[in-house]
């Protein structure tokens, strides 16, 4: 059967599918394409493991830890990799009675997990690009069908959720983002028992809107006090932007919601907004840590901090907005104190020093945005023998340049 075909098989039989048949239909798509199985792997909550999605005839399959396998390197770096063999439970070849191909489940630049095709023989560089497509549609469907069901959700959970998390959780948006000149990546930890950070972005035609926050109070009750302001400021920022608010407006609209709401209250924030033409950034710092300018290897810029006053606050004195002029290919990171505040088991404090020299090393690997997310904040995890004191969470913004002209119109009709 053609690349084709299996496709539109595979579209043809999702418009009823629940997320449980969907390990039935990755089956089918392999088969058409030359293949036995293509079995599918979610990635955890804190992005740790790879856990299997099986069908009930499904091979028995067991968690794959991402760091240092083939599944894991697949996750990693977005990319195909070929294996030959069977595989343990971490992804180690042990027999060559098969042929693997480890492929990337995307949603844009969104890690959904992997997807393990199963081959007679190796498979032709030709017709990777097939297996590739029907794996990027079956992200596609997993993304939707988890709006519909608790299913995909379950199987990324390794513990229990706090119900402040789960507050918290359902508000945010996906972790990663790409407009082809711009990548958003954000990450939120620890991923069950939350305080009240929360971060979120939208692109609206060729500006990227951007926010954190941290919203004071944590441990059980202080925790949900804290979950309850944090989502009054998403709420309030959300609804800002879409009613074309600018950014001063905006620190105004969440500060006046927030403070109507609970006036004793406090949160502290990043409200960023950047024209992906140009690169051009602009800031409100309220209260909150500064953002760091990265380029070419070392720290550009401090952004200055603080420009506002922390919300509920923002009555007393006006908004600055800071402007900086990004270069292509600059890193932009926001971060919370839960990462510069982050101690030791000695208790030695994390400190700026540290967030910049383990974030140089990060951009220096030159890898996917989401990944050097994902290692910049497990290498702050384990600095604290991942116990954390308070939610350490990750905005990271690489503007890679002007958005490209795009095709050319169709010449117009002429006349004689």
């Amino acid at each position: 059967m053609s690349e084709r075909e299996a496709l539109h098989d595979l579209l043809r039989h999702s418009h009823q599918a629940r997320p449980e048949d969907l390990p039935i239909l990755a089956r089918r798509a392999a088969a058409q394409l030359g293949g036995t199985d293509m079995i599918l792997y979610l990635v955890d909550h804190e992005q740790r493991e790879l856990l299997p999605m099986l069908a009930a005839d499904s091979p028995p399959r067991e968690a794959i830890t991402i760091d240092g396998t083939l599944p894991g390197r697949a996750f990693s770096l977005l990319r195909a990799y070929p294996s030959e063999g069977r595989t343990d439970a971490a992804g180690e070849d042990r027999t060559t009675t098969a042929t693997r191909l480890w492929l990337p489940l995307l949603d844009g630049l969104e890690r959904l997990g992997v997807a393990e095709v199963l081959a007679p023989a190796p498979v032709p560089t030709d017709r990777m690009p097939a297996y590739q497509a029907a794996a990027s549609l079956i992200a596609d469907l997993l993304v939707t069908r988890s709006l519909y069901s608790d299913t995909v959700e379950r199987i990324r959970r390794r513990a229990p959720m706090r119900l402040a998390a789960e507050m918290l959780r359902a508000q945010l948006p996906p972790l990663t983002f790409s407009t082809g000149s711009m990548v958003i990546s954000g990450i939120l930890e620890p991923s069950y028992d939350v305080g009240g950070d929360a971060f979120d972005y939208a692109v609206n035609g060729d500006t990227a809107h951007l926010a954190l926050f941290d919203a004071v109070g944590h441990g059980s009750a202080g925790g949900m006090r804290a979950v309850i302001l944090a989502s009054l400021a998403l709420a309030a920022y959300r609804n800002a932007r879409r009613a074309g608010f600018d950014l001063v407006d905006t620190y105004h609209h969440i500060d006046t919601a927030v403070r109507e709401h609970d006036r004793r209250g406090l949160i502290t924030g990043v409200l960023a907004e950047l024209d992906q033409r140009t690169g051009h950034l602009r800031v409100i710092s309220a209260g909150h840590p500064s953002g760091l300018v990265i380029r070419r290897g070392k720290v550009a810029t401090v952004l200055p901090t603080p420009t506002a006053l922390p919300v509920t606050l923002g009555d007393q004195r006006p908004p600055v907005v800071i402007e900086e002029a990004l270069e292509p290919g600059d890193d932009v990171l926001f971060y919370t104190d839960g990462i510069s505040e982050a101690r030791s088991a000695d208790g030695e404090p994390f400190g700026m020093d540290r967030l910049v020299d383990f974030t140089l090393r990060a951009l220096a690997d030159d890898l996917p945005l989401p990944e050097t997310a994902r290692r910049l904040v497990h290498a702050i995890l384990g600095y604290q023998d991942d116990k954390l004191s308070d939610d350490a969470t990750v905005l990271l913004v690489r503007w890679t340049g002007p958005p490209d002209p795009g095709p050319e119109p169709p010449p117009g009709p002429t006349t004689g």
